[in-house]
């Protein structure tokens, strides 16, 4: 755990807080009652990346507009993010997983990794407050917040995309709606899939390991096929 904290920067003062944004609900599942997985800290840590993430990139870009700012944001603020920071601090050693995800390689699991790590922003929240997390999240992700700046980072949020195109045809977004269409495969492994209607009639299917990935796809779906037809 020291080495951890290390290499992420922030020495947490309730050790606990660090311990439970690393335990998976596989783990809390197999051991029982009582023991505390890190789902919750995963949405404290999304709200706050998020906000720390919209701060920077109003700072450093005081002369673009919204629709450029919001789509940045996604592509920093998204799973292979996360993923990559995850792994340069070697998060996936340090996982308490249940025996079915150890076996079936849940340290290298991408979305495991990802909600394991915005869990920690997370706990640093509540370890440290505003200001400690925003030093961190700074830090860790600061070569992609890097890229943003110098115009190398590519902007793959097609749901803002498409939200922008919809707006500018004058179509009102709550007539889009992302509906699940059902899951496969076992509870460790599972592929969703996604039906985007817009204004009552099905536009596309997408297909992904997490629900925001299968949204992406279904966006990116009916863009594709915007510009084919152009």
């Amino acid at each position: 755990m020291q080495e951890f904290q290390n290499r992420i920067g922030y020495r947490f003062k309730n050790e606990k807080l660090l311990e439970t944004a690393l335990t998976h609900s596989s783990f809390s599942r197999e051991k029982g009652a009582g023991i505390e997985y890190n789902e919750r800290l995963e949405f404290l840590g999304d709200a706050f990346f998020d906000a720390v993430i919209g701060e920077e990139l109003f700072r450093i870009f005081p002369d673009q507009e919204e629709g450029f700012l919001s789509r940045t944001r996604a592509s920093l603020v998204c799973e292979r993010s996360l993923v990559k920071v995850a792994r340069k601090v070697e998060l996936g050693s340090l996982l308490l997983l249940g025996h079915g995800e150890e076996k079936t390689g849940g340290r290298e699991r991408d979305s495991i990794l990802a909600d394991a790590m915005e869990a920690v922003i997370g706990a640093i929240f509540l370890d440290g407050g505003y200001e400690a997390v925003r030093e961190t999240v700074l830090k860790l992700f600061a070569g992609a917040i890097s890229d943003a700046k110098a115009g190398k980072f590519v902007v793959q949020d097609y749901k803002t995309a498409l939200q922008e195109v919809l707006q500018a045809e004058g179509k009102t977004l709550d007539k889009v709606k992302y509906v699940d269409a059902g899951a496969e495969g076992p509870d460790h492994d599972k592929t969703f899939t996604v039906r985007l209607e817009i204004e009552g009639e099905p536009a596309a299917e997408g297909k992904g390991k997490s629900k925001k990935q299968a949204q992406q796809a279904a966006a990116e779906v009916v863009l594709k096929r915007r510009q084919d037809a152009i």
